[in-house]
This record gives structure tokens, sequence and C-alpha cells, in this order.
């Protein structure tokens, strides 16, 4: 997922303030699931119920991502892609259900750890803490997508003809 974020950032960097941002995030984003779930870097030997302080920064970084990316990034490119064409529109469409999946998850994920996360949850945290790493990958994948074709279909537009 890092490099994914890392090679995204390298690609698209530059191209448009809110896309640099919300990759910033993604990046913060992984980072703390990373360390939340102890990946490594951040493996822990003795693996132990993770602070609520750190769960609750988990939440909230997803929270802003997820965020930013419904109410800046997709609004952007959905209105670039209604500027650029058919083509990009019905991939927006076609994308927009399954990025929403992840969302419903994540947002589930939220309500569940953000404000208390006890000892009996601690079964099922790393359990549905996999399933949403997995969503976000995902999800990751078809924002890629969506950023790609505004990007080719931006940087269209800027060279002369």
């Amino acid at each position: 997922m890092y490099r994914r974020v890392k090679a995204a950032q390298q690609q698209w960097g530059g191209a448009l303030t809110a896309i640099d941002h919300w990759l910033e995030e993604r990046q913060q984003l992984i980072i703390s699931y990373c360390k939340l779930a102890g990946l490594p870097p951040f493996d822990d030997k003795q693996r132990s119920k993770p602070a609520q302080e750190a769960v609750q920064e988990f939440c909230q970084l997803l929270m802003d991502y997820l965020s930013a990316g419904h109410f800046e990034v997709y609004e952007h490119i959905v209105s670039e892609c209604a500027v650029n064409g058919t083509d990009s529109r019905q991939l927006a469409n076609q994308l927009y259900p399954k990025i929403a999946a992840s969302t419903d998850l994540a947002l589930n994920f939220n309500d569940k750890y953000a404000d208390h996360f006890s000892t009996r949850q601690s079964a099922a945290f790393d359990n549905e803490l996999s399933d949403l790493g997995q969503a976000l990958e995902e999800r990751f994948e078809l924002e890629d997508e969506l950023i790609h074709t505004l990007h080719d279909k931006h940087s269209d537009q800027e060279t002369p003809a």
C-alpha cells in the first residue's frame, strides 16, 4: 500500500493541489494503519491490544481521508470528467459504487472502535482491521484509476495543439 501511494505521488504530484493533499493524507493513513496492525516496520513482537489513542488517531485519519475524497477530490474528478467526455464520466460512474462499498466498511469500523475500544472487542478487532485494510487497498486502486483518468484528460487540455 505504501509503495503504491509513493508511486501515485510521483506520477500525479503537482497536477492538482487537492490530489496532492489527498495523497499525503493517504500516506498518513497507511502509516497509521501499519502501526495499528503491527506491520513492518512497526511490528510488535508481543502483540497486544492497541492503545485507545492509536485507534482514535487512525479513525480520525480514516474519516479525514474519506471526507476529502468524497467532498473534494471525487467532486473535482466528476466535474472534470463531465467536461472531458462521456468515457471519463462513465468510468467515474462505474467506479464510484465500488469505492462507496469501502466507505460503508470504514464508517462501521469507526463507529465501533473510535470512541471506545474494549478488551471484549479485541478478538474481532484484528479481523475487522484486516478486512478494512483489504478494502482500503482495493479502494486506493480504484481511486488511482480515477486520478489517472483525470490527469490524462487534464494534461491533454493543457498541451498546445
